[in-house]
């Protein structure tokens, strides 16, 4: 690459992820799979093209209203969890409903439906730093659940836990998508990627394998 050239992470690419798919995009470090993901929860925008999100082009939206939308529409789930150390569960999953500003009564109902779907309601009242890796990943997918998304967006949600805890996870994310989630996960591995019905592969910043109907 020569030193004038600018760096392409993703090329060309066309994807469309329909309402309730559970989508798996894989590739190796440096393909543009996370580069992808960004563009995808608002937290990236493209340079050239389109993105449509419920049928929305956010492609030109301000910084103000793409954090609003990765509020609203997008829930995040985080290989490095990305809770609030030393906080309540319920203080982590409640919080993007202050942002939103909904009232104390539903948000205490809507965590609490949230940690029920996951499996860890007991643990409402724990620190963060009171819980298992596993646990913690729970109250991430609670905590993206918290606004009903248009799609939950997974990143190596299981890179930090041992593999009986990552069936589980991944279980848990079916279980979701059988619900009715969109539900896409980010991964290099092949084991994780196998729980989706759809799996998109990319490579150099193209996609290189498109398999499933995502359903």
């Amino acid at each position: 690459m020569g030193s004038g050239e600018a760096y392409v992470a993703i090329n060309g690419i066309s994807l469309i992820i329909g309402e309730g798919q559970f989508v798996s995009i894989m590739g190796p470090s440096g393909s543009g799979k996370s580069t992808l993901m960004h563009i995808l929860g608002a937290l990236d925008t493209v340079t050239t093209g389109t993105y449509l999100l419920k049928g929305k082009n956010i492609t030109s939206y301000t910084q103000d209203e793409l954090a609003k939308i990765r509020n609203k529409d997008i829930g995040f789930v985080f290989q490095s969890f990305n809770l609030l150390p030393r906080t309540s569960v319920f203080k982590n999953v409640e919080r993007p409903m202050i942002y939103a500003g909904i009232k104390p009564q539903e948000r205490k109902e809507r965590v609490m439906h949230a940690l029920e779907l996951v499996g860890i309601a007991d643990k409402v009242n724990n620190l963060s730093n009171q819980l298992s890796g596993g646990q913690i990943q729970r109250v991430a997918i609670a905590r993206a659940l918290i606004m009903n998304p248009a799609i939950i967006l997974a990143d190596e949600p299981t890179g930090n836990l041992d593999s009986t805890t990552s069936h589980e996870i991944m279980t848990l994310l079916h279980d979701l998508h059988e619900k009715g989630s969109t539900v896409a996960v980010i991964t290099h591995d092949e084991k994780i990627a196998s729980f989706a019905h759809r799996k998109i592969q990319i490579l150099d910043g193209k996609i290189t394998k498109d398999e499933g109907t995502g359903f």
